[in-house]
């Protein structure tokens, strides 16, 4: 595992990249309230099979892509800035995603630009419209939306995430101590929770992909891998017409299913990567 950076659309973008140069290339995007620390044991085993694996900490998480104004994180930047990291992979790539990142994973998918990657690991979010969708109409996501309106208060989402708050959920998840440590004490950066959090609230509490897009079809070969417990089961049975290529995998476990079940996240995305070779 080695740092680099990243400087692309006017900012500079924190890294972790694995794997040899020459490696079929795998862009990983991290969730909330996470960073590319993250996906350290995926890109483990993936730059161990050969995979040349970049994984970046997203707008606002890194310092020097820290922008104030909320509508810096609107969909069609992020998604830019989705398609820029995949650049410095080269033309064609993998995408691996988690929570938010798979947010704008599935939005990447939506675009033209859609061709550019060959396969698409999501995690823990099925299609992002149809799940942003359940979050206003399904019982199940009634405590995620009371949670969502708290954090898209600005100060009031700021004071919910505290570090005792950060470590409780990561331990439940089985996060490594040491992950935990390091991820709480870069959410808690000056500017950087409120920059996470505004990615909520450029999006109106996920609104926005409901109101500015139809049901979109994705042709990508995608993985979806979402835990048994996890909110929101309805919403992998309406994910199904709209994937024409697509292998369900539902491990016990919730939503932080990296760190819960991170064997049976490696294997099967490696076996998904494998299957959709570029070569």
């Amino acid at each position: 595992m080695r740092e680099r950076q990243i400087i692309t659309r006017g900012f500079t973008f924190d890294a972790l990249e694995a794997g040899p140069s020459d490696g079929e290339p795998v862009l990983l995007l991290h969730g909330f309230p996470e960073t590319s620390l993250e996906w350290s044991a995926l890109m483990t085993v993936l730059a161990a099979n050969g995979y040349h694996c970049l994984a970046p900490d997203q707008r606002g998480y890194s310092p020097g892509a820290r922008p104030t104004e909320v509508d810096a994180y609107k969909y069609e930047e992020l998604v830019a800035d989705g398609f820029a990291f995949g650049s410095e992979l080269g033309e064609k790539f993998h995408l691996v995603a988690h929570d938010w990142g798979a947010n704008i994973a599935w939005l990447m998918l939506q675009t033209e630009y859609s061709s550019r990657i060959a396969s698409y690991t999501a995690l823990a979010v099925p299609h992002y419209r149809v799940w942003a969708q359940a979050v206003y109409e399904d019982p199940d996501m009634k405590q995620y939306l009371s949670m969502l309106n708290t954090w898209m208060t600005p100060g009031t989402g700021e004071d919910f995430w505290t570090a005792q708050a950060m470590r409780q959920m990561f331990k439940q998840a089985k996060k490594p101590d040491d992950l935990i440590e390091a991820t709480i004490s870069h959410m808690l950066e000056p500017g950087c929770m409120t920059a996470a959090l505004n990615w909520y609230r450029a999006s109106d509490g996920h609104k926005s992909v409901i109101n500015d897009f139809e049901a979109w079809t994705v042709d990508v070969p995608t993985l979806l891998i979402f835990g048994s417990t996890d909110i929101g089961q309805k919403t992998v049975t309406n994910t199904k017409p709209l994937v024409t290529s697509l292998k369900l995998v539902q491990p016990t476990g919730g939503h932080f299913i990296v760190d819960e079940q991170p064997k049976v996240v490696a294997d099967e995305t490696l076996a998904h990567l494998r299957n959709n070779s570029l070569r």
